[in-house]
């Protein structure tokens, strides 16, 4: 928006010069044409919305930049990274890195599906939506549902990792007790992480327009904090690549040997790689989605195994110790702060806090959207609220708020349950995945139907959507079973073991998925239907 006006301040001098200081009507013609082009841009991506049964209500703001960095502060390189090094070195060693491009690779299969949808449908809420183009409604409400559970949860989750980083930075953070005693760090795990969440609220509630400026000059600082990080790791290399080989002899004496640990280690890489769909979400609120939410995806995906592979790899041969214990303890922290020192370590630290507050909000505003879409659909309780436009904002605020407050909720469960905490935090994870299957089965079944067709003139992935979707559907199987696997290190890392625990993947998504659906089933799926204050007029 501001291009545009730049750009006409900048040609009235050239356009009066000479002229008496009348400007010539001709020089307004190329910015009158591109103001024309937008207007008719933006008309078209409404009938296309309109065409869903939907009337525009949401502000179209975000361009191509907004699009890519919600895709990406919601995988969270930095995020992802720091809060999770240290699970995949306890259990893979330094050859846990391989597992990185192995889950991208198989992601990536993913986010090709989700191109061809986000090109298609691009519209709010986007996972409920194609699931329910694909499958019908009540495969959509089942794969909206388990988003929206899933994405409260990781708002906690994220959340969290305000207190693996801020303590490292100063002890001022600490503010309850100093950190040894029994509830001490999980006490200021909370309040850190509900001042975050009081934060993402407040500014997901102002608008898209202030949360996609401050989300995109967040991200911009953590794509430039990771890339320095990448060169000054690089530049303290100790060791060869062989490295990567090493196991630490980890797996030895079991029936999968290195293989089982392997596989759980790559759960640190699988818990990361994930979230590139919210670059479609926004799509009622971007300008030409139909071509930008699937550049989108993939930049967000691509550039997020670069850089994440390429820090993992310099870390892994820059540290001083590779078979440190703090490695397995404090992770990526350790490495920066005994690599680089403590003054350029806190504020690549710093940098992470950044990155962590981005991908809260990327998060939030996610599950805002897919919110607001269910509700609009009547397919939640209390639709009319939920689904409610703010006319000073232009986003709706309810969602905004009770999304934060069931975030908080879960983070106080943290305070003397962390081992359920983890556990719920895991098989959000999982639940996020089982909602990507509910979208690629679906649509894997109609090109095996033939009755799957592309938008025309956009994303196509041609001869090449059936291997493509056959590979996105194994691999979303087989990694939500991974995912799953009762393992004790994973589910009940300390004891006493608890058998819930062990079982509690399979538990607690069976309570979320049938005791949801039979909710939809006997109360909800009667009242279904775009509410009326949502539906788009209809045509004399």
């Amino acid at each position: 928006m501001s291009t545009a006006s730049n750009g006409g301040a900048q040609d009235r001098p050239d356009a009066t010069a000479g002229s008496g200081g009348v400007p010539d009507p001709a020089d307004a013609a190329p910015a009158l044409s591109r103001a024309e082009a937008a207007h008719a841009q933006n008309q078209d991506d409404d009938d296309a919305l309109g065409a869903l049964g939907y009337r525009p209500e949401l502000k179209r703001t975000l361009g191509n930049f907004h699009t890519f960095a919600a895709g990406i502060s919601y995988i969270s390189i930095l995020t992802g990274t720091f809060q999770l090094f240290y699970f995949g070195v306890s259990f893979g060693g330094p050859a846990y890195w391989w597992s990185w491009p192995m889950v991208f690779v198989g992601q990536l299969m993913v986010a090709l599906c989700f191109c061809e949808l986000a090109a298609r449908f691009p519209v709010a809420g986007s996972v409920y939506n194609w699931a329910k183009q694909l499958g019908g409604p009540h495969v959509g409400w089942l794969g909206g549902w388990m988003m929206v559970t899933a994405t409260m949860v990781s708002l906690a989750a994220v959340a969290l990792a305000y207190q693996v980083t801020l303590p490292q930075i100063s002890e001022t953070f600490q503010f309850v007790g100093d950190g040894t005693g029994t509830t001490d760090t999980a006490k200021n795990a909370v309040l850190l992480g509900s001042v975050l969440i009081l934060f993402t609220t407040l500014i997901n509630a102002f608008g898209v327009k202030l949360m996609a400026r401050i989300n995109s000059a967040g991200v911009l600082i953590e794509l430039i904090a990771a890339v320095v990080l990448i060169v000054l790791l690089a530049a303290h290399i100790t060791r060869g690549p062989s490295a990567l080989t090493e196991t630490h002899g980890l797996g030895s004496g079991t029936s999968l040997g290195y293989l089982g640990s392997f596989l759980t280690a790559s759960l640190a890489s699988a818990y990361v790689m994930y979230g590139f769909d919210t670059a479609s979400s926004l799509g009622e609120e971007s300008l030409d989605p139909s071509h930008n939410a699937p550049r989108a995806i993939l930049r967000a995906l691509i550039a997020s195994f670069l850089i994440g592979g390429l820090i993992l790899l310099f870390a892994l041969l820059a540290v001083p110790d590779l078979h440190a214990k703090e490695l397995s303890a404090d992770g990526l922290q350790y490495v920066v702060l005994s690599t680089l020192g403590p003054t350029i370590g806190e504020i690549v630290l710093w940098c992470v806090v950044v990155a962590i507050t981005v991908c809260e909000l990327a998060v939030h505003a996610a599950g805002i959207r897919l919110a607001f879409a269910m509700a609009r659909d009547n397919c939640l309780p209390a639709s009319s609220l939920l689904a409610r436009v703010s006319p000073r904002f232009q986003t709706p605020v309810v969602p905004a708020i009770i999304i934060g407050l069931v975030g908080v909720g879960i983070l106080v469960i943290n305070i003397n349950q962390p081992q359920i905490f983890s556990v719920i935090t895991s098989i959000a994870i999982i639940m996020i995945y089982v909602a990507y299957l509910l979208v690629t089965v679906p649509m894997l079944i109609r090109r095996l139907r033939g009755t799957w067709q592309p938008a025309e003139g956009k994303f196509s992935l041609g001869r090449f959507g059936l291997p493509i979707n056959i590979l996105a559907v194994l691999w979303g199987a087989a990694m939500s079973l991974n995912l799953a696997w009762p393992r004790a290190e994973v589910y009940n890392a300390t004891g006493p073991q608890h058998w819930y625990l062990r079982w509690g993947a399979f538990l607690f998504v069976g309570v979320v998925a049938l005791g949801g659906f039979t909710y939809y089933w006997f109360v909800q799926r009667h009242k279904t239907g775009v509410l009326a204050e949502h539906r788009t007029e209809s045509t004399p």
